[in-house]
């Protein structure tokens, strides 16, 4: 009974991510052990069952020690012996597969996949583990949502990452490229074959103003100018109280 229920709860704290990413420092003691609980839901769990049995507070004491030991350097879970073993060399979106209904797959990931204490039955490929911490120097993570060809991030529905983990993606592969620690593919122009010189034959040299007298119209073309008598008559009257 008691291995069923550490089996239970260490699939529990492998599955759902979330268990122990809303902490409420929730102590209970069993049979003098003072164990530390991550959520309502497993607090709920222990104490409706009345536990008592060392063996799965071990347990439960193990997976928070195992979250707690990456949370200050994220990037060494993915050189750890129970990473490789998990996923291997392949990315960690590579084997996800999203349920659905029907055989038609949405067209958008879900939104999230925890919704307060509320799990959805598959969580993303950063959501179920919760190992997996997104940061902006834990570049071997990032570099696997990145296309090498490309250098452009992965669309969410190739990765199945939900829309609030790709909004974290995009932030800390923007905070990266800004640190120097991902490369940046930036399209250059080559302006080899252009002449910027002004010795063609598109510029040359302005030409002198040319000389005005007093009493001169500015421009030549406007002294030959005669307006119409009747239209400068319907204008006068109209005006007649505004002229001098």
């Amino acid at each position: 009974m008691a291995a069923s229920l550490q089996s239970i709860v260490r699939a529990a704290c492998r599955v759902s991510p979330a268990v122990f990413q809303r902490i409420h420092r929730a102590q209970t003691v069993h049979n003098g052990v003072r164990v530390l609980f991550g959520t309502p839901v497993l607090r709920h769990f222990f104490n409706s069952a009345k536990l008592t049995c060392d063996g799965v507070a071990a347990g439960a004491a193990e997976a928070l020690e195992s979250l707690s030991r990456y949370r200050d350097k994220p990037w060494d879970y993915l050189e750890s012996e129970e990473y490789i073993e998990r996923y291997g060399s392949r990315p960690v979106w590579a084997d996800y597969r999203r349920n659905h209904k029907g055989g038609i797959p949405p067209q958008k990931t879900r939104k999230t996949c925890i919704r307060g204490e509320k799990i959805c039955g598959n969580p993303c490929p950063i959501c179920r583990d919760p190992n997996i911490i997104i940061h902006y120097q834990n570049v071997n993570l990032l570099q696997q949502f990145i296309s090498p060809h490309t250098g452009m991030l992965y669309d969410p529905t190739r990765t199945g990452v939900c829309m609030k983990q790709q909004k974290l993606l995009n932030k800390a592969i923007e905070s990266a490229r800004d640190h120097g620690l991902i490369p940046t593919q930036l399209p250059t122009v080559d302006y080899s074959g252009e002449d910027f010189s002004n010795s063609h034959g598109a510029v040359g040299r302005t030409p002198l103003p040319p000389s005005y007298t007093h009493g001169e119209p500015w421009y030549a073309w406007y002294g030959d100018i005669e307006p119409d008598e009747r239209e400068l008559a319907r204008v006068k009257k109209i005006y007649k109280p505004y002229l001098k």
